[in-house]
């Protein structure tokens, strides 16, 4: 018989979540607003909807490399790298426009349903989806034809979108706060439910793993709800004007940009609230590098506003936001 004592057996501590904070910000100036970014891993391309073109920032020299003009009414932008594609939803021209991801150069003009916003791509089925807040409703994109090949009714307006990796794709309805499921075989919503106490939901993750989506609700608060069921789970408290979402499987941590208070909130897996980052004001959306486990937002200085008016941004002032895991 082997006796081990226990001062030789192994203790296994708990990991502890990481501690983020802003480590860089990099001027990328510019005219127009913005909306959505997004993030190419592999190539370390940012690529940031402005307005009426898309700006292509290397995040590693913090170089603009690139610029995809016009795409009218800009939204977002879906990234399709095995196919070295890149579809933009241009909101006023009522289009999708594909782009060449190595050479930046656009390829394609698809016509979609009414103001299409967010993007999404799912590669379980090799789907790329434009969700149209005009026409309520998402187009259906076939990325090896480049042809619209089908579109789903949606219950009301759509925010973002996104997949399980299983066939589905969920998306956050603002008007009605609540989310559809789109059966991505059938092409049909096959379940819908409210995200009560949550109001406003815009940006969406998924935790595949776990099977939760995270809704940043314009009420201050993350409504997480169950894949299979429906059910709300969580509601931790978050800031506000939030415009996107994220969520890092490598750390089972999720994210809100808060857009109004220039702040990011860090959930944990327990649904607490880990941390408040500051960030910068108008910091509303994000990408998330799940690699190095980076997050990416896009801001801007604004001038003192009038009464009863909105403020300006200053011209040329946009940058991007970096927050990373930090030592502790």
């Amino acid at each position: 018989m082997i006796v081990v004592s226990l001062a030789t057996l192994a203790v296994v501590h708990p990991v502890a979540p990481p501690q983020y904070a802003v480590v860089r910000s990099i001027p990328v100036g510019g005219d127009g607003g913005w909306d959505c970014i997004r993030i190419d891993g592999k190539s370390h391309r940012l690529f940031i909807s402005r307005g009426t073109h898309v700006m292509v920032l290397d995040v590693n020299d913090g170089k603009l490399v690139g610029d995809i003009p016009n795409t009218n009414g800009v939204h977002d932008i879906a990234l399709v790298p095995k196919l070295g594609k890149g579809y933009i939803s241009d909101g006023r021209d009522n289009s999708v426009t594909v782009f060449d991801l190595k050479t930046l150069q656009q390829t394609k003009q698809i016509a979609v349903g009414q103001r299409p916003d967010v993007m999404a791509y799912d590669p379980s089925t090799n789907r790329v989806l434009s969700f149209n807040g005009g026409s309520e409703d998402s187009s259906i994109i076939d990325p090896t034809t480049d042809s619209v090949v089908g579109t789903v009714k949606l219950d009301g307006k759509p925010e973002f979108g996104c997949p399980d990796g299983r066939g589905n794709v969920f998306v956050n309805l603002e008007d009605k706060s609540a989310i559809d499921k789109i059966d991505m075989k059938t092409l049909k919503v096959t379940g819908t439910w409210s995200l009560a106490p949550g109001e406003g939901p815009t940006g969406l993750a998924v935790d595949p793993k776990r099977g939760l989506l995270f809704s940043a609700c314009d009420n201050g608060m993350m409504a997480v709800s169950d894949v299979k069921t429906g059910k709300i789970v969580a509601t931790p408290k978050i800031g506000n004007g939030p415009d996107g979402a994220g969520f890092d499987p490598g750390t089972g941590l999720a994210f809100s940009p808060n857009g109004r208070d220039g702040t990011v909130t860090i959930i944990g897996k327990d649904f607490s609230v880990l941390q408040t980052v500051t960030t910068q004001r108008g910091a509303r959306t994000m990408t998330l590098d799940p690699a190095s486990h980076t997050l990416y937002l896009i801001a801007a200085k604004y001038e003192d506003a009038q009464p009863g008016t909105r403020p300006r941004m200053v011209p040329g002032s946009a940058a991007i936001v970096v927050l990373a895991p930090v030592a502790k």
